[in-house]
């Protein structure tokens, strides 16, 4: 039990290190990258396991008690998140390996992987994170592999963008320091499960300040709007298999964090009204500029915008209904945008281009890449039966129940997204698939050039994610019930405080 929650954290820092020191070998680094994430999902399993077993399961690293140590906690819906981002993780990985060196200078495979696996490991550090500190810690060892990744087989404008990235991101990491050393100042504790406690404490006016910070922190790391402006200008520049990874876990990351923060620590009352305003910009924003552009990786990058308006919509609700609904969408969000941007690295190898002006004929040249592109684009735009209407129920349901005006516009907003996206991914689907090739786009590459990456893998696994996100809908059931019991947690937290500070009074 004490080994396995730190497990997936500790297992793909080890494996970045060990990936580091033989960073030459590129053979062995396609085994080994794979390998750990496989380890991880793995252990992520085993929490799963452990959780519905014995309900929040807390570790209390090097033997000191909390708050004064370093404490590793798995709830619900820190091990249910953990485990879908580990297994999407691992499709990726798997993804960059049959492409090869595909995109990659003749030394980056010596970095992408080590740059990768230490992702890995803060992804899964800031699941577990118990305390504010390790999850400033766990947001660090995120994004500075994230500079590595954004830069890799850099370009003028690949470097623009990941110098707009690299500010932004240290921008609000100065932000989050600053609120954590205020917290600290105010409540003597970063200890989340404390905090929960003593910030009871503290005025109403200190804490409803404190609220607002973590809210500006996490929104611009979520790309919350009008926060959102870095987002569009910097993933879409990438590699597609960093893209990838960026669109399914960084900006979810932060949705968890705010989640986490504000159900257990701040007030939700007085929070709620700004978290509903902002979710239906937000939806409308990003929709309406996924309209507006016409490079594909544009497009999936603002209604990944748009479709954190949705995550923050449950979480502004503050019921269990609202929270289930925001769980179930960040299952599903997670699966279905890593699945969009696999896709796109298809059709960009079938092609050659990824711009709408000169994309088209792709259902004639591959049907396979046209069926993998279908499936999730109606998930993302919310269609029955798939993932995404089913999280979009559970939204709409909790919204027009919170029996609130302001909730009944912002669900109202939520359907016209979801239209909105629809109507986005059609146009992809008209203009890219359906339609004629353009005579001046350039002729699709020679078999053997797009083959050698192992094309077919990279098909395979699109098609598992794919696969991936039909099963959310198939299991929509049992994801649900585990879904709102990790959602009654959230809002009462007597169990999470329970399981860190071993019941004690404070």
């Amino acid at each position: 039990m004490n080994v396995l929650v730190p497990l997936p954290f500790v297992l793909p820092l080890a494996g970045a290190a060990l990936a580091m020191i033989s960073r030459r070998r590129e053979a062995w680094l396609r085994v080994l990258a794979p390998l750990v994430v496989a380890g991880v999902v793995a252990a992520a399993g085993g929490l799963v396991a452990v959780v519905a077993r014995d309900g929040v399961t807390a570790v209390q690293m090097g033997g000191w008690a909390a708050p004064l140590g370093i404490t590793l906690v798995a709830d619900r819906l820190s091990a249910l998140l953990l485990v879908v981002s580990a297994a999407v993780l691992l499709a990726i990985m798997l993804h960059a390996v049959a492409e090869g060196a595909g995109g990659l200078g003749r030394h980056e495979p010596g970095v992408f992987y080590p740059a990768y696996l230490a992702l890995t490991a803060g992804v899964c550090l800031l699941f577990l994170a118990g305390d504010l500190f390790n999850l400033f810690v766990a947001f660090e060892v995120m994004l500075a592999s994230s500079y590595v990744l954004m830069t890799l087989t850099p370009t003028a404008e690949r470097m623009r963008a990941g110098m707009t990235y690299t500010v932004v991101s240290l921008t609000s990491s100065i932000l989050f320091l600053t609120a954590l050393g205020v917290t600290y100042a105010a409540a003597g504790t970063v200890n989340l499960a404390d905090l929960s406690v003593r910030v009871d404490d503290l005025p109403s006016g200190t804490r409803s300040a404190l609220g607002l910070m973590f809210l500006v922190v996490f929104g611009i790391k979520g790309a919350i709007a009008p926060m959102h402006l870095w987002l569009p200008d910097s993933y879409p520049v990438a590699l597609t298999k960093v893209t990838a990874v960026f669109a399914a876990l960084l900006t979810k990351a932060a949705i968890y964090a705010l989640i986490r923060v504000q159900t257990l620590v701040f007030p939700r009352d007085q929070m709620s009204w700004v978290m509903l305003g902002l979710a239906a910009a937000t939806m409308l924003v990003g929709t309406l500029g996924a309209l507006t552009h016409d490079d594909v990786h544009r497009v999936f990058s603002f209604t990944l915008v748009g479709h954190i308006g949705y995550m923050l919509f449950g979480l502004g609700l503050f019921s269990v209904g609202g929270l289930t609904g925001a769980i179930l969408y960040l299952v599903h969000h997670i699966v279905v945008q890593a699945t969009l941007f696999l896709v796109s690295d298809l059709m960009q190898g079938r092609t050659g281009e990824i711009s709408l002006n000169r994309l088209g004929g792709l259902a004639q040249l591959s049907s396979v890449v046209a069926v993998l592109f279908f499936v999730p684009a109606l998930s993302v735009s919310g269609v029955p039966p798939t993932s995404g209407f089913v999280a979009k129920l559970a939204l709409f349901q909790a919204g027009l129940g919170a029996e609130r005006p302001l909730a009944y516009v912002v669900t109202g907003v939520a359907v016209a997204a979801s239209v909105l996206t629809l109507m986005a991914m059609a146009r992809i689907w008209t203009l890219g698939f359906w339609r004629p090739r353009p005579r001046d786009a350039a002729e699709p590459p020679e078999e053997e050039s797009y083959t050698r990456g192992g094309v077919r893998v990279m098909q395979s696994v699109t098609a598992v994610m794919v696969a991936g996100g039909l099963l959310i809908s198939v299991f929509a059931g049992p994801l649900s019930v585990w879904s709102r019991h990790a959602a009654t947690d959230l809002l009462d937290p007597a169990r999470y405080r329970n399981a860190v500070l071993n019941g004690a009074a404070r």
